[in-house]
């Protein structure tokens, strides 16, 4: 594994890919519908009954169908994350990624119809063994011990800093759970995100099954989702990403994984970036997980191009790229702990 350490040719081949999103939106099932919805039960409810509640498989339908939200969604999502085949961001809605995942998941399991929809038997698929989805956890000095530092929207501002963490100890957290901020707020209303305070939060460690052995990537440009497969191409994992648009398309192909570095520093080139500015100049914009290209950058055989993390989860499969691929911080993480130098990319329309 690379480095920060790394020769700076290495960093200036593979990371002046343009990662930033562009304002292009893909389609997608509307999420604002739920603005103002309550995912949990009404406030008041208590730390032990909120667990109860979203810990009893008995409030789940017998079906569940894209444009839902609420307790049952979330209980999908963290099990579907547990499994391999993640959403994204767990959130409580279900959206265009997680729709893609339950298909990804239902093919994977051999269950028909892969719609997109949860019935009993891909229910039943995800409660195998399932322990509770949520749990609660003590805040530690080291988890909101920092340093949070907001983060300027100005490139040539973000590399004058010394590292791009993270803004607060709520967004920390709710990358740690993988879960939106929001979520998190909902989960814990009075939360003031300090040490020696108890929080309501996903357990999307316990149960999860282990990682997979995979040989293969497959990248699906209709589905925004890559696909992680053994040998026979059996699906094992299946990530929703987001990747270029029409004007920095990924071509359809067979590429490898060049090479691999944790914790990226970014080369940002101006004239590889549409959003850029006349007065910007070449700058390296430092590491951490609010970096345009996240804690693990897995570097592609096509110069300039890679699979990273992003500092926006929840825009994955809605915007489009300047290029490269896109999952959230902890996909990318899981990803690069099955994959090596070498492993094959096809890249599919």
């Amino acid at each position: 594994m690379h480095s920060a350490s790394a020769p700076a040719f290495m960093f200036k081949r593979h990371f002046l890919c343009a990662a930033l999103l562009a304002a292009l939106a893909a389609p997608q099932l509307p999420a604002a519908a739920a603005q103002g919805n309550k995912i949990v039960p009404p406030a008041g409810a208590t730390p032990q009954r909120l667990l109860a509640y979203f810990n009893d498989p008995a409030t789940d339908p017998q079906s569940l169908a894209p444009g839902a939200r609420g307790v049952a969604v979330v209980r999908a999502q963290v099990m579907l994350d547990r499994a391999w085949f993640p959403v994204g961001e767990i959130d409580g809605l279900y959206g265009t990624n997680m729709r893609r995942a339950v298909v990804a998941f239902q093919r994977s399991r051999g269950l028909k119809p892969a719609d997109g929809r949860l019935n009993a038997a891909t229910w039943n698929a995800l409660r195998a063994d399932a322990p509770p989805v949520l749990g609660s956890v003590t805040l530690t000095d080291k988890d909101v011990a920092g340093p949070f530092t907001r983060i300027p929207a100005d490139m040539m501002e973000r590399a004058k800093l010394p590292a791009l963490g993270y803004q607060s100890a709520r967004e920390a957290l709710a990358e740690k759970y993988h879960l939106s901020p929001s979520l998190l707020r909902e989960l814990n209303p009075k939360a003031r995100f300090v040490a020696g305070e108890q929080l309501v939060v996903t357990d999307v460690g316990a149960g999860a099954a282990p990682p997979p052995a995979v040989a293969s990537l497959r990248i699906d440009k209709s589905d925004s989702v890559l696909y992680a497969q053994r040998e026979d191409g059996t699906v094992v994992a299946a990530f929703p990403i987001s990747l270029g648009g029409r004007s920095d398309p990924l071509e359809p192909g067979r590429l490898k994984i060049a090479n691999e570095v944790d914790n990226p520093t970014f080369w940002y080139d101006p004239a590889r970036i549409r959003q850029s500015k006349a007065t910007d100049t070449k700058a390296e914009v430092p590491a951490g997980p609010n970096n345009p290209v996240g804690v693990v950058w897995l570097g592609l055989s096509k110069p300039h191009w890679g699979i990273h993390g992003t500092p926006e989860p929840s825009k994955l499969g809605r915007e489009t790229t300047n290029g490269c691929v896109h999952l959230t911080n902890w996909d990318v993480r899981r990803l690069a702990s099955v994959v090596k130098a070498g492993t094959v990319v096809d890249v599919q329309e």
